[in-house]
């Protein structure tokens, strides 16, 4: 099961119900609406896809679809149009109101299911990598909001390239970074940074974080990192 809610939007009350069979089979939470009016009465900002049929009632899905881009609630919900509209223009009009794939009845329902998991790949934010608050080995703390680092209680004043090079290592307990990919990660906007500059860096934060300065480690001929004892 997954944390993804999709809204139905069709005035075919069968199909609409074989859409929500076979979407919750593949662990989607769906929710169903035979017409835009009584889709736009419930809290569409809990969505996180649309399907919308376009020949509807008094309110067809590009219009309800151009509705929801107005408001800033719902403007960045995808929305993927399920229609017997299949002309050209028609879906120039979809991808034109912000539609985010357009498909044509008769449709395969293993499309669908496809389609449905291509756009949320590449539309949430939840399946981005989070950045944690705050980093810790014992005694060493590192706060990656306020951009502070304390040693038992104690703050350590950092610079900001120190305090880059310890969260690369910290968060990477064991990995190996060679110069050039600790150059990436902490120099990646300056177009020319000498390898000796990294070596200081490294040896001025050894000093600053005191007896967990040993945790850094240099491996010869590879490059540096953060082992636990």
């Amino acid at each position: 099961m997954n944390d993804y809610r999709i809204l139905v939007v069709d005035d075919e009350e069968d199909l609409c119900d074989i859409l929500k069979f076979n979407l919750e089979n593949e662990g989607y939470e769906v929710d169903t609406a035979n017409s835009a009016e009584e889709a736009l009465r419930l809290d569409l900002s809990r969505y996180h896809l649309l399907l919308l049929d376009v020949m509807m009632g008094e309110i067809s899905g590009f219009k309800m679809a151009a509705m929801l881009k107005k408001d800033k609630a719902t403007a960045n919900i995808p929305i993927i149009f399920i229609t017997a509209k299949d002309t050209e223009n028609d879906t120039v009009t979809g991808f034109n109101i912000g539609a985010d794939d357009y498909i044509s009845k008769p449709f395969s329902l293993r499309e669908v299911c496809a389609r449905v998991k291509a756009v949320l790949r590449r539309t949430q934010p939840e399946n981005e990598e989070k950045v944690p608050e705050q980093l810790a080995y014992k005694g060493l703390l590192m706060d990656i909001v306020k951009k502070k680092v304390s040693i038992n209680g104690q703050e350590t004043p950092l610079t900001k390239k120190e305090f880059e090079i310890l969260q690369l290592l910290l968060q990477n307990k064991g990995r190996v970074f060679s110069r050039e990919d600790i150059l990436s990660h902490v120099w990646s906007d300056e177009v020319y940074v000498l390898d000796r500059t990294i070596d200081v860096n490294i040896t001025r934060l050894r000093k600053k974080i005191g007896e967990y300065g040993k945790c850094i480690v240099t491996r010869l001929g590879y490059g540096y990192c953060f082992e636990a004892e």
